[in-house]
């Protein structure tokens, strides 16, 4: 185990200032995901970590838009293991697809997201993926912030493999 990670994610995504909310709520601090998936040696930590936690059967590790992209793409140049990028929604043009790669159908996808805190991106890919074939068990995650004890995605039979929760980073941030 990565034993700076939290300590350095932490650092790095949290940010001080003035901020809107997507509730609509002001907040004096804000987490951004996209500062530690813009650095390449700690997406790669991050990725290292994701590796322990993907099921041994994993066929196609399955990228969420947009953050679980670049989480996946590592993943799988680390494993050899393909990637399938999984859209918010399909296309309306060209394939008209919502995952771009190979195809879902009877292969086992371990989705790869970035945040997870109520899951309702990774349901709805779940659900899509189920549609189209794919045996869908398992999310693997950069960060859990759902409540502590809690499996956000228990409604459609998904297993949460986190590498770090939200305890471990307010854990890091105090120093404790």
């Amino acid at each position: 185990m990565d034993e700076t990670l939290a300590a350095d994610i932490d650092a790095i995504c949290r940010l001080t200032g003035e901020f809107t909310l997507r509730s609509g709520q002001q907040a004096t601090e804000y987490f951004d995901k996209y500062l530690f998936e813009a650095d390449p040696q700690l997406l790669l930590r991050v990725a290292r970590e994701m590796v322990r936690l993907l099921p041994d059967d994993t066929d196609l590790l399955g990228g969420l838009e947009l953050g679980g992209v670049p989480i996946a793409t590592m993943v799988s140049s680390l494993t050899g293991r393909p990637a399938l990028f999984v859209r918010k929604k399909a296309k309306e043009y060209g394939t008209c697809k919502l995952a771009e790669g190979p195809d879902v159908a009877g292969r086992r996808v371990t989705l790869v997201e970035d945040v997870i805190t109520t899951g309702g991106a990774v349901r709805d890919a779940t659900n899509a993926l189920r549609e189209a074939g794919a045996i869908v068990e398992v999310v693997v995650c950069a960060i859990d912030r759902s409540p502590a004890g809690e499996n956000p995605l228990a409604d459609v039979g998904l297993e949460v493999r986190p590498v770090l929760t939200k305890a471990q980073l307010d854990s890091a941030r105090s120093g404790s």
